[in-house]
């Protein structure tokens, strides 16, 4: 039976594990458990492996990014694995000028402005990424039922970081493209979307149990605009790969005002950062929706006690949801101490055993 085969009738390794029947809004035995950024930034392990080898380097060889990917697992028992990579992998595979420079953030040497620029965003292929391939090949060997989850950058997102030459606070050209030529916008968004959903199809095809939408801009954004500037193409991915059946995850920052539109744009799973209770989250989204969040990353920092104190009020206000995955509400700090994010593990697990 091929992989796609497997994925469509549910019959894969993971199906049943902790991470799958929460998405899916199935009794689970235990409050499953994953970090955002778990593969690299805190582990002294992942410092050592990446010795010497930029950051978009180390997202191309399949022995690195398998490494990276599976070290968490081990240390943590973590419930899902999370493929390591970067959300600007697929723009550098067609060709855009693009670096990650350390301490900055990916920087394009010609940012897209223009009519003329949407031409250097041609489709993506998977002969484009073959490495990606390769490394879940590799990874679902090696994780047998333990969840491999996708992901991509979401078309705003990646938008804005094609139209701003690299990261920004105020987000000024991108809005002002948005704004000011609305059509140019909208056919910017959708050939993004058309990058993001191959990207997607590619690691779903080659093995991932889940895939999870990464829109770390978005909360830039008023409601109104979303709706009508981002959710379309936001909508245009989730109902690419809907077919495959594979949990579809949504996940932004400072996206409180956002849930709802974030759950109709298509996921699954709705990612929620610190800000809000989980409970008031739930509320927002809706019925029918799993949810993933949210201990403030920053709480790591604390010690002990005051962690496992946080995080039973997540898993409190969560005590009702229909469907719970339990995350920090953004990713792991790089100076996080790895044993926090290994107890936290242990004590998630022990509180919601069942």
């Amino acid at each position: 039976m091929s992989e796609r085969s497997q994925l469509q009738t549910g019959r894969t390794a993971a199906h049943d594990s902790a991470f799958l029947r929460a998405c899916r809004r199935e009794p689970v035995p235990h409050t499953p458990v994953w970090f955002m950024r778990q593969a690299g930034r805190s582990l002294p392990e992942y410092r050592k492996v990446r010795e010497g080898t930029a950051m978009l380097e180390s997202c191309m060889r399949p022995d690195l990014v398998t490494e990276i990917t599976l070290q968490p697992v081990r240390r943590h028992n973590v419930d899902a694995a999370i493929f390591f990579s970067d959300i600007v992998v697929p723009l550098k595979a067609i060709g855009i000028d693009l670096d990650i420079k350390p301490g900055v953030g990916p920087v394009v040497a010609q940012p897209i402005r223009s009519r003329a620029d949407l031409e250097r965003l041609r489709p993506l292929d998977a002969d484009d990424v073959p490495y990606v391939t390769e490394a879940i090949g590799m990874l679902t060997a090696e994780l047998g039922a333990t969840p491999l989850i996708g992901f991509a950058g979401a078309p705003f997102t990646l938008a804005s970081y094609l139209v701003e030459g690299g990261p920004s606070r105020n987000h000024e050209h991108t809005k002002a493209l948005m704004y000011g030529d609305p059509e140019l916008w909208a056919d910017l968004l959708d050939r993004l979307a058309d990058i993001t959903a191959a990207f997607l199809k590619v690691q779903i095809e080659a093995g991932a149990s889940a895939v999870q939408l990464f829109d770390s801009w978005v909360g830039a954004l008023a409601p109104a605009d979303y709706r009508r500037s981002v959710m379309p193409a936001s909508a245009k991915v989730f109902d690419a790969v809907a077919d495959y059946g594979v949990p579809r995850i949504h996940f932004g920052v400072g996206t409180g005002e956002l849930l709802g539109l974030m759950g109709e744009a298509g996921a699954d799973v709705v990612g929620v950062d610190w800000r809000i209770p989980m409970d008031e989250a739930a509320r927002r989204v809706g019925p029918g929706k799993a949810l993933q969040g949210n201990l403030d990353p920053a709480v790591l920092f604390a010690g002990r006690e005051a962690v496992e104190t946080k995080a039973r009020e997540v898993l409190d206000a969560a005590a009702k949801l229909e469907g719970h995955v339990f995350n920090l509400g953004h990713g792991v700090l790089p100076t996080t101490d790895p044993d926090a994010l290994t107890r936290l593990v242990a004590y998630v697990h022990e509180q919601t055993a069942r």
